[in-house]
């Protein structure tokens, strides 16, 4: 694996139940990751949120993975308000599908090549001629659908193409497990974790309102849509999310207790 230079230190970095966290606002974060697109080096992004922090909990690689982010944002109200909490200056919550939009529009100012990987093949078609829509300069090197059976040939074909970026339409952990195994044949550019993303460009499903991003109650609008896929990782996972962190704040109180 290529080693890690001055590049790939955060300038603004905490930590959140034992996880690296960047400290950043959206725009600061867009500037983060036009460093790491032009360090011309393999780095990542990725996005941490309750329902991730549960799954970490139970999965210690991709817990090793996302720590070794060369990015990581928090995209969830639990996490930034679970951050503050626990004393954690967190300056706003940066989601992954903000700050592709925003990174899109920096792509276009730059001229760098950008990559779409995942979804199913109608959806990706639609989120591409979206893109072209909303960023009609934009290069886009490539696109495919998230099926395939031989995934080092997916990042052989994603490299040839010249992309500096690479959006993945994935769901967690499979997204992290990829970049983790294929991150050297990718070569140098910026994968980045999208979700969902695709789907609601796409317009297959919709983005909670504003108000409910702000108050922290997008679950439950995701639940609403889809609650046959959605209602373990919401109902039990935000449980856990909150005993986690309830957990962590009463810690140090029982150390002074018994000390």
């Amino acid at each position: 694996m290529t080693s890690r230079d001055d590049n790939s230190i955060p300038p603004a970095r905490g930590e959140f139940l034992g996880l690296p966290l960047d400290l950043l606002t959206i725009d600061e974060s867009v500037d983060r990751c036009e460093e790491l697109i032009e360090s011309g080096q393999p780095t990542q992004h990725v996005v941490i949120n309750a329902g991730k922090v549960v799954l970490m909990r139970d999965d210690p690689d991709l817990r090793r993975i996302v720590a070794s982010a060369d990015i990581i944002n928090a995209d969830g109200m639990s996490v930034v308000w679970g951050g503050r909490f626990l004393g954690l200056k967190i300056p706003e919550r940066v989601t992954g599908i903000d700050l592709m939009e925003a990174l899109l529009r920096r792509a276009e100012q730059r001229g760098w090549p950008v990559y779409f990987l995942g979804s199913r093949g109608e959806i990706i078609e639609r989120f591409v001629a979206e893109c072209r829509r909303r960023f009609p300069e934009l290069r886009i090197a490539g696109y495919r659908d998230g099926f395939y059976s031989d995934e080092r040939a997916v990042a052989e074909q994603v490299a040839s193409t010249g992309a500096r970026v690479l959006f993945l339409g994935m769901p967690s952990p499979m997204k992290e497990r990829f970049v983790a195994a294929q991150r050297e044949r990718l070569g140098p550019m910026l994968t980045f974790g999208v979700g969902g993303t695709f789907d609601v460009w796409a317009g297959e499903t919709k983005r909670a309102p504003v108000w409910a991003q702000r108050s922290g109650l997008e679950w439950l609008f995701r639940l609403a849509q889809e609650p046959k896929r959605m209602w373990r990782r919401y109902m039990v996972g935000n449980a856990r999310f909150l005993l986690i962190v309830l957990a962590r704040r009463l810690r140090p109180a029982r150390s002074r207790q018994s000390a």
